[in-house]
């Protein structure tokens, strides 16, 4: 099996690491544009990063036109203000629409748009503005990966651009930003970088050419599956306590670790599944991105597991999220477990709940099967019925094929 990672040159992890924000900005130019969630502007930890900055010597512009979907139109109007502050280096702090924009921001000051130009896989063409990422939830992991997703009006889902080059050049990863988070983004966001552990583990492999460019996702990977588990062992017994209990550091620390750990493996791995079909129940239901993955996890896992080896695979996934030797763990144990994880932070069990109706799940696997390349890494044919299969099981709250029929 082979192995790739692609990573920021600097990542650091911890309490209090944001101190070491001044310098590494620093070493990459002195003119910086800040990506910024726009109600972290007036916070007092924005306050502080900024007058250590400017401190330092840095003359920082603060961009902050920053929305959820982002829309095509907010990032080319940062990069316009990149080019006019001549920023020689974008910092990103926030969730992962502030990162995803502030990666793009960077893409379209050194490269001509429009942004569409660069849809898909391995079209950026070379080198983007440095990016420094600065994450305050712990989930989307896009600190370390090497994609970014977009919303463009003329197009029925969210569109991902994928290129090593959007990986940023430093990640500060600082547990102490996302005290602050409310429970339900914590839930949400812990829950989806527990499906890219999960996801990650379980891909396809895929066969490389190692003399010709790789995708940006190589599928089963020798380098990020113990990465992944880690990642499973950190969020499955701390993300109930984060969401529970807020101000619990350690829980913000085992957490936000997962998320990161999740987050290095699947930017080299890539998602399937969960992904594929939650873009167009997303974009249906406009709902966040991780209830979707997270609620349709353990339906996805229940199909899974009638293939021998991917049903190995969920039970060691089990095993690392319940700390339990392998020989007490099993594919059923590991569903059951991921269930009840999403009840206790609060994640719908069942699309109806979303107000889906079952007459609209075959246009909702159609939409999903327009994500040929997450579909591709996962661990079985991804048919129109098998995703059909998973989003019956979702849609009744189903976890067996008897119920489910």
């Amino acid at each position: 099996m082979p192995g790739t990672l692609r990573l920021p040159a600097r990542v650091h992890f911890g309490y209090g690491a944001r101190a070491q924000l001044p310098g590494i900005v620093a070493g990459h130019g002195t003119r910086v544009l800040a990506v910024v969630d726009p109600f972290l502007e007036t916070t007092p930890h924005f306050a502080a990063i900024l007058g250590a900055l400017t401190t330092a010597g840095l003359d920082v512009r603060t961009y902050s036109a920053i929305t959820p979907e982002l829309p095509v139109g907010t990032l080319t109007a940062g990069a316009a203000v990149a080019r006019e502050h001549e920023a020689e280096v974008v910092l990103a702090i926030g969730g992962g629409s502030a990162l995803d924009a502030a990666k793009l921001i960077a893409l379209l000051a050194v490269h001509d748009g429009p942004l569409a130009r660069f849809y898909g896989e391995n079209l950026v063409p070379g080198p983007v503005a440095p990016v420094v990422a600065v994450p305050t939830t712990a989930g989307t992991g896009s600190e370390v990966t090497p994609v970014a997703v977009v919303s463009d009006p003329d197009r029925e889902l969210k569109v991902g651009i994928s290129s090593p080059f959007l990986v940023p050049a430093a990640a500060v990863v600082d547990p102490e930003l996302t005290l602050g988070a409310p429970a339900g983004v914590t839930a949400f966001s812990g829950i989806d970088a527990l499906v890219h552990a999960v996801e990650s583990y379980t891909a396809r492999p895929l066969p490389l050419d190692w003399s010709a460019p790789l995708p940006v996702f190589t599928g089963r990977n020798a380098l990020t599956e113990p990465i992944a588990l880690r990642a499973a062992e950190k969020l499955g017994p701390w993300l109930p306590t984060a969401v529970r209990s807020p101000g619990d550091r350690d829980a913000r620390r085992e957490v936000a670790l997962g998320a990161l750990l999740a987050g290095i493996a699947f930017g080299s791995t890539g998602t399937h599944l969960c992904h594929a079909i939650q873009y167009p129940i997303g974009a249906l239901t406009k709902t966040p991105h991780g209830l979707g993955t997270g609620l349709l996890l353990p339906y996805a896992l229940d199909v899974l597991r009638a293939e021998p080896e991917a049903a190995q695979r969920i039970a060691r996934l089990g095993a690392a999220v319940e700390g339990i030797p392998e020989r007490d763990a099993s594919a059923e144990r590991t569903i059951a477990r991921v269930a009840g994880i999403n009840r206790a932070i609060g994640v719908p069990a069942t699309l109806a709940e979303l107000g889906i109706g079952r007459d609209q799940l075959p246009q909702i696997a159609e939409l999903a099967l327009k994500s040929a390349r997450l579909l591709a890494i996962a661990p079985v044919e991804p048919t129109r019925e098998l995703l059909l299969d998973i989003l019956r099981r979702a849609h009744s709250g189903a976890l067996d094929d008897r119920s489910a029929a």
